[in-house]
C-alpha cells in the first residue's frame, strides 16, 4: 500500500485561514495591523520570486507589508542603516533580509543587526539560544513547519525516534533541537547525520520519522527507510525542464520508491514548500500581538 501525502500546501492553506481570523481580530480589539518588511539585495530570480511570494501572502493576509529592494552594489553600512530604519520603526513588526547577500556583504553581521523582537526568520542568535533552551520567542520557519505538518497530521512525536539529514543552520539544526524539547510535537529520541556520517542508512533505517534536508536529489533511497516510517523531504532541487519550459522538481528522497515503503512522506513540490512562508507570517502575527 502506498504511503499517504502529508501535503504542505494544505496545511498550509488551513492555517493561513486561522492567521486571517486573528488579523482581522487584532485590527478590531487594538488597532493592530501586522507589518512586515521584506529586503531585496540585487536582482537574484530565485530570490525575486521568493520575495514576490511572501509579499504576495501577506497582503493576501491583511498585513502591512513593505518591500525595499536595494542596488547589489549597496554598502554594507548602508544595509545595516536601513535594517536599523526599520528596528525603531513601530509599525513593522517583522524584518527579513533574503538570503544569499552579495559576497562584499558579511551576512552574520546583517543578520545580526536586525532587533531580536523582530527577527521573524529566528536566525539571530538570541532566538537560536532561546530555542535551544526551550524558550523560544521565533522557530525558523521551515522547521517550523515541518513540525506543525508532523502535529497536524497526528503523526506520534512522543518517544520517536527521529533522524535528521543534514546539518544546516537554516533547517538540520535547528529542527534537532526542536524535536528534542519538552513541547508539543517533540519528546522525540534525536539522531543527527551529515556527509561525514559513516554508514548513514544504519541509521536512517532506525527512524521512526525520518527529516531529510541533505540538499542531494535523491541522496535517501527505499532501502535506507524503515516499513512504516514517516518522511519528511525538505530538498528541491531542479534537475532539468519540462517539454514545457517549467523546472523540473525533485527532493531529497526516491518518493516513487520510498512511497511503497514509508507510512507517510512529504511530496515535492506542494509537501514542506508552502508551510515556510506560512510560518513566516505566523512569526510576524505573534510579533504584533507582543507589540507595546
Amino acid at each position: 500500500m502506498s504511503a499517504s501525502l502529508i501535503k504542505g500546501k494544505d496545511i498550509a492553506a488551513e492555517i493561513r485561514e486561522e492567521i486571517k481570523g486573528e488579523v482581522s481580530q487584532l485590527k478590531a480589539s487594538k488597532g493592530v495591523t501586522p507589518g512586515l518588511v521584506t529586503i531585496l539585495v540585487g536582482e537574484n530570480p530565485a530570490s525575486e520570486s521568493y520575495v514576490r511570494a511572501k509579499q504576495k501572502t501577506s497582503h493576501e493576509l491583511g498585513y502591512h507589508s513593505i518591500q525595499e529592494n536595494v542596488d547589489v552594489n549597496i554598502s554594507e553600512e548602508a544595509l545595516l542603516a536601513l535594517i536599523e530604519k526599520y528596528n525603531h520603526d513601530d509599525a513593522i513588526d517583522g524584518i527579513l533580509v533574503q538570503l544569499p547577500l552579495p559576497k562584499h556583504i558579511d551576512e552574520a553581521k546583517v543578520l545580526y543587526a536586525i532587533n531580536p523582537d523582530k527577527d521573524v526568520d529566528g536566525f539571530h542568535p538570541v532566538n537560536v539560544g532561546r530555542m535551544v533552551a526551550g524558550d523560544p520567542k521565533f522557530l525558523p520557519c521551515t522547521p517550523y513547519g515541518v513540525q506543525q505538518m508532523l502535529i497536524r497530521t497526528g503523526v506520534e512525536t512522543c518517544g520517536a525516534h527521529v533522524v535528521v539529514v543534514g546539518r544546516s543552520n537554516i533547517v538540520g539544526k535547528p529542527i534537532a533541537n526542536m524535536m528534542l524539547q519538552k513541547a508539543d510535537g517533540a519528546n522525540s529520541t534525536v539522531t543527527l547525520c551529515h556527509t561525514r556520517t559513516k554508514n548513514i542508512a544504519s541509521y536512517t533505517k532506525r527512524a521512526d520519522i525520518l527529516i531529510v534536508a541533505a540538499g542531494v536529489p535523491n541522496a535517501i533511497t527505499a532501502e535506507m527507510v524503515k516499513p512504516g516510517a514517516v518522511v519528511i523531504d525538505v530538498g528541491v532541487n531542479e534537475i532539468g525542464k519540462t517539454a514545457e519550459g517549467k523546472r523540473k522538481l525533485v527532493g531529497d528522497v526516491d518518493f516513487d520508491a520510498i512511497k511503497e515503503v514509508a507510512s507517510a512522506i512529504t511530496p515535492v513540490p506542494g509537501g514542506v514548500g508552502p508551510m515556510t512562508i506560512t510560518m513566516l507570517m505566523l512569526n510576524t502575527l505573534n510579533a504584533a500581538k507582543r507589540r507595546k
